[in-house]
Order: C-alpha cells, then structure tokens, then sequence
C-alpha cells in the first residue's frame, strides 16, 4: 500500500514518519496537487493520498493516479475535491472533522476584536508614529447581537464564547439544536432576520451547492450600516466584488476574513508566475482580493484560522486513524455520497 502525502509542513514530518514507518511505502510532499503541475511519475502508482485544503484535485489531476483508493483529507472541508469523479471511480474520500472547533471559533473572536476595537490599525498607526485617537474608536461586543451562520460544531463553540461575552444570538441552520436554545440562549431565525438585526456577522457553514455567494450585493444592503462580518469558512461563501462594493460604500462597517474566493492565486507560485493561467472571473476576482487588502476597515488573514498546535495534532491523529480503518476495511468519515 503506496501513501503519498502531499501539502506537508515542517511540523507534521515527524508525526507523519514515525506513524508510517515499517507500516506503510510512503512519500512526504511539500508541494500542492493541482491542474497546473504534473504528478512525478513516482507518485502516479499511488493507492491512497492525502492533501490539505492547498492542493486542487480536479479531474485532471486525478486521472493522473490510476491505482487512486482512498483521498485522506487533512481538513473539515472537501469542496476542493472533485467528489463526483471519485464516486465514479469508486474512490473513497474521508476528511477530519472536530478538529478544530475551539480553534477556529477563538479565531473568529480574534477578529471579530480586532476588526471592532482597531487593534492592527492601532498597532500600524502607533509604529509609523501617528495616533489619531478618534479614528481608532472601536465598539463594545457586551451586549450586541450576534448573527451566526451555520451552528455546527465550529458554530456551536463560537455561540459558547458569544454568550459568555453577553452578545443576543442569532442562528441560521438547519438543524436546531435545544441545548443551544436552551443554555446558551440562541434564537433561530431565517436568514434574512439574521441579517437585518445582527451587529455583527460570523460565518460557520461548509461550501455547498447551495450557498454558493449566499452573501451577495442583496444581503448587504439588508444588512446595519454598522455592521461586522467574519468569515473562517469558506470564501465563496461571499460574493468578493459585492464586499467590496458593500464596504466602500459604507454600506457595512468592516470585515475580517481569514478565507477569500481563489485565496490560491494570492500564494500559489504557480499562479504568481503565470498570470495568463487565470481565467477572466478567477483574475478579476483576484483584483478585487487585492483592493480588499488596501481597506482601513478590513482585516485578512491566510486561512490560519484552524492553525494551533491543539488542532494540527488532532488532524494528524484523525488522518491516521482514518487511514488504518481504510485499509482495514472500515471506512470512517467517507464525505462521498
């Protein structure tokens, strides 16, 4: 059984080698997979391979490994696989849930804070030797509505940290969960709702389908011109162009985003090289990622948010325990349907 574990940093080598050693033919990888560099011909007789949410196994790519069993992600999310090429080769792929439920919600708080209370803009301001005090006003957290976008596991902890601060919670799901109602006092609403009366705006949910830019031009304008919005999810969750529109037009008052559409194009060396690989919509979409960045009222961040130490060793553990059950015949946390 061949493992090739691509997208690998520093700080999972040693994990990752004294788990497989004597157990396994494996290979570490620090590049990504994606349609834009080639499989080594060492990997292409591969039966099982892992990747981070870095790496883009399209069709293309996926073609490339003929022995292809098993896709062993290092993460929650799988929109970055082709699922329905893997159905119809008959390749399982299993992800790493629960991970990072506590992580990415302080993350959230993180800059939730930080958009609110001005801290890189003070901490940028105070460097270059010019603090102006009433630009650096910020606004309290205690008492103010909280919207949350899917209440899942992440969701749920984030809604635990909110009432602890004493926010109003609002839910968006759909599932309903009495322990949240009933603990922590969360009241589900619909979407719209949540969007007129929250001051401030996380988002939780996993890309589908179905909510591909459910945050559009038409949700901003529903929603306080005095409102935040914090996305650790997935950047395609929000339409980029109707963000920026939406905050230069005061429309809302800021936003922290560790994920934005085609955050590749913004790291990847590969796009950074060649330029004239990007179609029209994914160019004009890295443009607008690029304005965002120059905004006052703005805080990005590169999709660190699952980033601790707590969390990197849970999915490590996650990956191999799913690996083994794989091979034992058990599949576990298969997200193919």
């Amino acid at each position: 059984m061949k493992i090739v574990y691509f997208d690998v940093e520093n700080y999972e080598e040693n994990f990752l080698k004294e788990n497989n050693e004597g157990k396994f033919d494996y290979i570490l990888e620090t590049q990504t997979l994606n349609d834009l560099t080639p499989v080594k011909d060492e990997y292409k007789n591969a039966d099982i391979i892992s990747v981070f949410t870095t790496s883009r196994v399209n069709k293309k790519v996926l073609e490339q490994f003929p022995n292809l069993k098993l896709i062993a992600l290092r993460s929650v999310g799988f929109n970055h696989i082709d699922l329905d090429y893997c159905k119809e080769h008959n390749i399982a792929v299993v992800n790493s849930p629960n991970y990072g439920n506590i992580t990415v919600a302080e993350f959230a708080l993180a800059l939730l804070l930080d958009v609110c209370r001005k801290v890189t803009v003070s901490y940028m301001d105070y460097k270059d030797g010019k603090v102006r005090p009433e630009n650096l006003m910020g606004m309290e957290l205690s008492g103010k509505t909280i919207g949350i976008v899917g209440l899942g596991a992440i969701g749920s902890a984030f809604a635990r940290i909110a009432y602890g601060l004493d926010m109003k919670i609002l839910a968006f799901d759909k599932f309903e969960k009495d322990e949240m109602k009933q603990k922590y006092g969360v009241k589900y609403t619909d979407f719209d709702t949540l969007l007129k009366e929250s001051d401030f705006i996380s988002i939780h949910a996993p890309l589908t389908k179905d909510n591909y830019h459910m945050f559009d031009k038409t949700s901003f304008e529903k929603m306080k011109k005095n409102a935040i919005i914090v996305n650790t999810g997935r950047g395609e969750l929000i339409d980029s162009r109707a963000l920026y529109e939406a905050l230069v037009n005061k429309q809302i008052a800021g936003a922290g985003l560790d994920v934005l559409e085609n955050e590749e194009t913004i790291t990847d060396f590969d796009y950074v090289i060649g330029l004239n690989r990007l179609d029209k919509k994914t160019l004009e979409q890295t443009i607008i990622n690029s304005q965002l960045f120059k905004l006052e009222n703005v805080i990005i961040t590169p999709h660190t948010a699952f980033n601790s130490i707590e969390a990197i060793n849970r999915i490590l553990k996650t990956t191999m325990s799913n690996i083994n059950s794989f091979i034992s015949g058990n599949v576990q946390n298969n997200v193919v349907r």
